[in-house]
């Protein structure tokens, strides 16, 4: 691999580094409603907007109202995606005539972009109206996004609150996400990338003939202001089916570097407003850095994954399947950073990563995808695994575990279990339906370890809500489309409606001082704790399912044998 990218890297995690304190400082101000940031003409905006939904910007909600305004307007989403997809034949902006999704796709993929997850059993310039990208995906893009935010948001405040029984308010949580922060970052990189030469009209579709008198269709449309969004708000879910790694979409190594710093940009920053909300910054930073670690760790063992000997190819580089504008390492890098974000969008085919390098990008969504993580998701995630790991603390030194001033108990417990496991259950519970029914084998392309491999990257990548794919697998069946659905819906609410009602338990508790008894939340040990929590939690639930893939698989290769 050229030494140039790596420094590509290096230059990418500098750059991330230098802007996460800024704009986590940024976005914690947005939420605490600053004088300074509600005096500026957003400020105006966001007051407007609440003033027409009738809503006071400082209205508050108990946990469950939280939640229930959360689910109702999702639920209200998912209709009017759903009927857009279906008629959009109907509608207007549909310049190459396409006609509306069938039912059970167009199913999918509403639950899909309402829960984040951007899973995409179909080629959006050729399935997709303009309009349907625009004002049915493109508006989720940016309201799903601001959803995972405001229920990490919440939870900050369950920990920062004395005795209190709100939380805030759903409502102008999520505007303010939106109008401070995914609307004004979106704009500018939307415009930067049309500078780079990424697609932005709304042309029909062009047809050309080469020298050769070969006739090619090129896809038109609003690709810049789809990618921008879709990528800021760890959506990945793009105009075109391969996302990234086509050239209107990603045409320079500069826009590659400048989308993959979109990718991460958000969910760095995410721990340290996290840290400041709760009133603790250096705990934050002991969040980032243990993330940081992780995210070094896989991505490290995938590159030296994908340039150690290849016996199935006679030692040569693994370029099958990598995009050569950009080279190996960079497309390592890419596949490790959208699996951690929860972003799911891809510039070069994951199924032709060599087996360790796809096994370590599952094992990101396995995690729960708290290494960074989403757009608040991956935040709400790593904070469930810190309350299981004061737990753990608190029986080995025999004292009530505290976390932040709150004291955990038996409700937090039950609640961040069932955060945890229930991504996984589904998860494995969908692998084994997929692999034990007709209908579910006939959508596998491979045989062997790497068969196995597409149907559990695949389960893993919905109920994650991260939408990448190995790409082997057919999912536009019947079948598919509503069992991935659920995992999905399961992946999503299922862990929100326990982080909620943490925040709300604890917002209820009074503040305990810190004493010399009680465990430290910053600092290496607490870190060191946090990633061994995470990693055998992870490593103790989907090892064996694991070794019968892509571990099985990467032994397999180094005989010589593929799949």
């Amino acid at each position: 691999m050229a030494q140039t990218e790596f420094l590509q890297i290096a230059l990418l995690l500098a750059i991330l580094m230098a802007c996460a304190a800024p704009l986590g400082n940024y976005m914690a101000a947005v939420f605490e409603g600053s004088p300074v940031i509600q005096r500026n003409p957003l400020g105006r905006l966001e007051r407007q907007i609440l003033r027409l939904c009738g809503t006071p910007a400082d209205a508050e909600m108990r946990w469950w109202e939280y939640a229930a305004a959360l689910i109702a307007f999702n639920f209200l989403g998912f209709v009017l995606l759903f009927v857009i997809l279906i008629s959009q034949d109907l509608l207007p902006l549909n310049p190459n005539n396409v006609k509306g999704m069938a039912i059970p796709l167009a199913l999918n993929t509403a639950v899909s972009f309402v829960t984040n997850t951007n899973w995409q059993a179909y080629s959006g310039e050729s399935t997709l109206s303009h309009f349907a990208q625009m004002a049915g995906l493109g508006v989720q893009n940016f309201l799903s996004a601001a959803t995972g935010m405001t229920v990490a948001v919440a939870l900050a405040r369950g920990f920062r609150r004395d005795s209190s029984i709100t939380i805030g308010s759903f409502w102008t949580d999520l505007v303010r996400m939106v109008v401070h922060i995914l609307f004004p970052l979106a704009i500018v990189f939307a415009v930067v990338l049309v500078g780079q030469g990424v697609l932005q009209n709304f042309a029909p579709n062009l047809t050309v003939f080469g020298l050769n008198q070969g006739r090619q269709i090129l896809p038109m449309g609003p690709v810049a202001s789809q990618t921008a969004i879709s990528l800021l708000g760890s959506n990945g879910g793009g105009f075109f089916g391969v996302n990234s790694a086509h050239p209107f979409a990603n045409p320079t190594p500069l826009s590659n570097l400048l989308e993959l710093f979109a990718v991460l940009l958000i969910p760095v920053a995410s721990p340290l407003m996290f840290g400041r909300l709760c009133g603790n910054p250096k705990h934050g930073r002991t969040l980032l850095y243990v993330m940081l670690g992780l995210f070094l760790t896989t991505l490290s063992a995938a590159i030296y994954s994908e340039a150690m000997h290849n016996a199935a190819l006679s030692g040569a580089a693994s370029l099958e399947g990598k995009e050569t504008r950009f080279g190996i390492a960079s497309s390592v890098l890419w596949a490790l950073s959208t699996t951690a974000t929860s972003n799911g969008s891809v510039n070069a085919a994951m199924s032709s990563m060599s087996p360790l390098t796809g096994g370590l990008a599952m094992l990101n969504m396995m995690l729960g995808e708290v290494v960074f993580g989403g757009v608040g998701s991956g935040l709400y995630g790593i904070v469930m695994f810190a309350v299981l790991t004061v737990f753990v603390a608190g029986l080995m030194v025999g004292r009530t575990p505290e976390y932040l001033g709150k004291k955990i108990e038996a409700a937090q417990m039950k609640f961040a279990v069932a955060a945890v496991v229930a991504p996984s259950a589904v998860i494995l519970t969908g692998a084994a339906l997929t692999l034990s029914t007709t209908v579910g084998l006939s959508a596998i392309s491979s045989r062997g370890p790497h068969g196995l491999s597409e149907v559990l990257y695949a389960f893993t990548s919905a109920a994650a809500n991260n939408g990448s794919s190995f790409a082997g697998i057919a999912a536009d069946t019947t079948f598919l489309n509503l069992l991935l659905a659920t995992a999905m819906v399961v992946g999503r609410f299922v862990v929100i409606i326990p982080a909620l009602a943490v925040a709300g338990t604890l917002a209820s508790k009074k503040t305990t001082p810190v004493s010399l008894g009680s465990f430290p939340v910053t600092g290496w040990l607490f870190g060191g704790l946090l990633a061994a929590i995470i990693v055998i939690v992870g490593a103790l639930t989907f090892l064996p399912a694991l070794s019968l893939g892509p571990i099985l698989e990467h032994m397999l290769m180094l005989s010589g044998r593929t799949f």
